[in-house]
């Protein structure tokens, strides 16, 4: 099995496309272990940087403990060998604590660390929070800002200090200010990663600031128009971009913005729409309508070639 140092991992995620593939879920909203080995099989044949498996995309917060490492592990073995694979910690400290070394049992490759749940927490508490994570793992630790865990540049910069194994920052908020701070003031210490929902929307912005790639779940279905997005960005082909927003991307997010939890319904829904059905999502999260999966398979079928993922 292909491993990573930290400082590997977040070189080698830095520079190609990332994705959350969704997990698979049966009519009973069972673990579909099978259906999930052959979507990852599928998704790591693509040029890509990495895989977040059980990530938010995922429904990270719908799975158990246990069943978080039953997806983890199942990424790891049916990737292809060299493709990193993260595995999600979240929740408490404590918990978070678990979830890292069940990733460490699992094979994983790297850490991706969730807000905590629920509590709101000041920076000091952020910090011991990722640094307990960050002790207790040798897998290099992407941080999640977002909600209820958004970490200043001084923050930041003292983890890294501290943590060697720190080895990324996603920001899930949009702050530009923000983002400008944490990346004059870090510099390459970081890989810096995209995490807004349907992350094609801030692409080539972010990219001026540093952000090099990022999460794309729209890669679950269409990972060929996935892929040709981040090549146009990477490679700062505005005509190519904004004609691909409006062809594909921005009719999509309308659709994604009908709903509170849509950014992880849709996903799901487009893999039904190509033919390669993921199953339910589990609540609280609610699927899409018979009618918005039609506009939704509409959309997809007007691309060139829709049925190519």
């Amino acid at each position: 099995m292909t491993s990573f140092s930290p400082a590997e991992l977040g070189s080698r995620i830095g520079s190609g496309l990332l994705s959350f593939p969704v997990t698979h879920f049966t009519a009973d909203l069972a673990f579909d272990e099978d259906a999930y080995r052959a979507h990852i099989d599928h998704l790591a044949r693509h040029d890509v940087g990495g895989l977040f498996a059980a990530g938010g995309t995922g429904e990270f917060f719908s799975l158990t403990p246990d069943e978080v490492e039953r997806v983890v592990t199942a990424a790891v073995q049916a990737a292809p060998a060299g493709t990193p694979i993260l595995a999600p910690a979240g929740y408490g400290t404590r918990t978070a604590i678990e979830l890292a070394r069940a990733a460490e049992r699992a094979g994983a490759h790297g850490i991706l660390l969730f807000p905590p749940y629920l509590t709101e927490a000041g920076q000091e508490g952020l910090a011991q929070h990722v640094e307990a994570v960050c002790r207790a793992t040798s897998l290099g630790v992407i941080v999640y800002s977002r909600a209820n865990a958004v970490y200043t540049a001084d923050t930041l910069a003292r983890i890294a200090e501290n943590c060697p194994n720190l080895i990324g920052y996603k920001d899930g908020v949009g702050d530009i200010d923000a983002m400008t701070r944490i990346h004059t003031r870090l510099g390459e210490r970081l890989t810096y990663i995209g995490g807004l929902p349907t992350a094609e929307m801030f692409a080539l912005p972010y990219l001026e600031l540093g952000v090099t790639t990022y999460s794309s779940a729209i890669f679950n279905f269409l990972p060929e128009f996935a892929l040709e997005f981040y090549g146009a960005v990477r490679g700062r082909r505005h005509d190519t971009v904004v004609k691909l927003l409006n062809d594909f991307v921005l009719p999509y997010t309308a659709i994604r913005n009908r709903q509170a939890g849509y950014a992880v319904s849709i996903v799901k829904a487009g893999m039904t729409a190509v033919g390669r059905t993921a199953g339910p999502v589990r609540s609280p999260l609610t699927d899409l309508t018979p009618a918005e999966l039609a506009e939704l398979t509409a959309l997809v079928e007007g691309l060139p070639h829709p049925k190519a993922g």
